[in-house]
């Protein structure tokens, strides 16, 4: 009876929990809500996916060993790998993205079969690596390969198949490989060492869309008529910063982007343009051009021309007949002298118009010289020799750029009729007080950034235009801030003061009164800290400030 009694009471006590991962296993009903074992991962590596392996950035010195066949996107860069085992990549065969970039892997590292059955791979990247042969053999299923910054020198007429998008570029390479694959969209060769595109290299790749050979050693002798002229679908050619001596011939026509800076160029020519009819966009900067590179009319094939550069090439007047629907020219840093009448004439369709850094002076620039451009936004004449402001100035100019010039006074005349302008610079010349007008900023009704800083102003100039928003005041003789100076423009919300003369009390304390967006005062570089007192106002909107007060130091 006491026995039964026991066994009775041993049946009734809770007993112990079952062993973790034993509850499914007693109560096979409970399983429907438990979670599934964790996946495989290789040591110190992330697997956010069933299908991703993340290796990133851990020194391995060694191919990470676990790597689940289900991978698809594998990413091994910022290592120190120095090779890679055939039998490990081999398994992987459902990889469709591999990055190596930046690793210590050679040719003697990559067996030519390495890649052999990855047949599902679409993208790899083994850019800044130390191989001095391009792979054998990539799969036909490759879309993407970079292979940039190495030390390659020699490619396989096999290697790369059928690939959009290749990169070879800051290699060693001397020539353009001649067995490119014929479907490449894409071909980056920049920084090598190409001094030739050898007859019929690019004769197959009729879908090439962009190329990039800037930076390497190509001389006119390199190219031929040919090398361009079966690319059908080329949209962008950048052969800048090479040695050519003149435009290549044989361009195609659907071409709208031909970069050619930093050559060698002294002449341009219509008839290696006659084929470029589809050029927008012109780029010869930093070539040799001189007084005689560009004759009138060379450039008159190029009807559609939507930009012009033309920066440094010593030239000593505006170029004459040039494409009708221009819209931004781009001539700094040359040797202009003068502006006629009827200089600017040929382009009515002048949206921007750079002439900084010239020879400018005011009595060669004609008071009629921008009257014909009716649709310019920007006109910049920085840097030159300007004593007064130019006249006969387009109605509908948003920004106007004066700085470094010589200008002594502003009179009103010049800037009637701007009431469209908003940004105005008139830094960095001998500005007085005095020497500005009465009435000269009546008219700029939507002026929102002036800047007249470094100049000899000795205090704030008065009735500054309503709708003024930055103020640029820098590195003047102002010693003195009173009330009334910001009466005039209540909208300001920056303003640049510093490097000035001003003292502790300079600014009286209601200088700033009904100013209720005023976010910015610097002050900095002045004898004494300078007390500053912003008006009490609701929580202002944050100001982003324009490109120009964005590169000033902070406050």
């Amino acid at each position: 009876m006491r026995l039964s009694l026991l066994l009775l009471l041993l049946l009734l006590l809770p007993g112990p929990p079952p062993a973790p991962g034993m509850e499914d296993a007693a109560f096979p009903h409970l399983g429907e809500s438990s979670q599934p074992p964790p996946r495989a991962c290789p040591l110190r590596c992330s697997c956010p996916r069933a299908d991703t392996v993340d290796c990133n950035g851990l020194d391995l010195q060694v191919f990470p060993d676990n790597i689940t066949r289900a991978a698809q996107h594998l990413s091994l860069q910022n290592n120190q790998l120095q090779e890679l085992p055939y039998n490990e990549l081999s398994r992987l065969s459902s990889l469709r993205t591999l990055n190596l970039h930046n690793n210590l892997i050679s040719s003697e590292g990559l067996p030519d079969e390495a890649f052999e059955s990855l047949t599902q791979l679409q993208h790899i990247y083994v850019a800044h690596n130390k191989l001095s042969v391009a792979p054998q053999f990539l799969p036909r299923s490759l879309r993407v390969a970079d292979l940039a910054a190495n030390q390659v020198t020699e490619i396989f007429p096999l290697t790369f198949g059928e690939k959009p998008a290749l990169s070879l570029s800051s290699n060693r390479l001397s020539y353009v490989p001649p067995s490119l694959p014929p479907s490449l969209e894409r071909l980056h060769l920049q920084n090598n060492l190409i001094s030739k595109v050898p007859r019929g290299a690019l004769s197959r790749q009729i879908h090439l869309r962009e190329l990039y050979l800037q930076h390497n050693q190509l001389t006119d002798s390199g190219l031929d008529a040919t090398t361009f002229s079966k690319l059908h679908h080329l949209e962008y050619l950048d052969l800048s910063h090479n040695r050519l001596a003149s435009v290549p011939a044989g361009l195609p026509r659907t071409l709208a982007v031909l970069h050619l800076g930093r050559n060698r160029i002294r002449g341009v020519e219509a008839a290696r343009l006659r084929g470029a009819r589809g050029l927008r966009y012109l780029l010869l900067q930093h070539n040799q051009l001189g007084a005689t590179g560009l004759p009138a009319g060379a450039l008159r094939p190029l009807r559609g021309l939507h930009t012009l550069h033309l920066y440094g090439n010593g030239l000593d007047r505006v170029p004459l007949a040039l494409p009708r629907r221009l819209r931004a020219l781009v001539l700094p840093h040359n040797h202009v002298t003068t502006l006629g009448a009827r200089d600017l004439a040929g382009t009515p369709g002048l949206a921007e118009l750079n002439l900084a850094y010239n020879r400018l002076v005011s009595a060669r620039v004609h008071r009629r010289a921008f009257r014909p451009l009716r649709a310019l936004r920007s006109l910049d004449l920085a840097g030159n020799l300007l004593t007064r402001l130019p006249g006969g100035l387009p109605g509908g100019l948003h920004t106007l750029r004066l700085q470094r010039n010589q200008l002594r006074a502003l009179e009103p005349e010049p800037l009637a009729g701007l009431d469209q302008l908003r940004e105005l610079s008139l830094a960095h010349n001998r500005l007085r007080v005095g020497d500005i007008g009465p009435g000269t900023w009546h008219e700029l009704q939507a002026l929102q950034v002036l800047d007249l800083g470094h100049n000899e102003l000795s205090f704030v100039p008065p009735d500054l235009p309503e709708a003024l928003e930055e103020l640029h005041l820098q590195g003047n003789r102002i010693s003195h801030v009173g009330p009334e100076a910001f009466l005039s423009t209540p909208r300001l919300r920056a303003l640049f003061l510093r490097a000035n003369r001003l003292h502790m009390t300079s600014i009286a304390p209601d200088a700033f009164l009904g100013l209720l967006h005023l976010s910015v005062v610097d002050t900095a570089g002045n004898p004494e800290q300078v007390l500053v007192r912003l008006p009490p106002t609701t929580p202002r909107q944050p100001w982003a400030g324009s490109p120009r007060a964005r590169r000033s130091p902070a406050v």
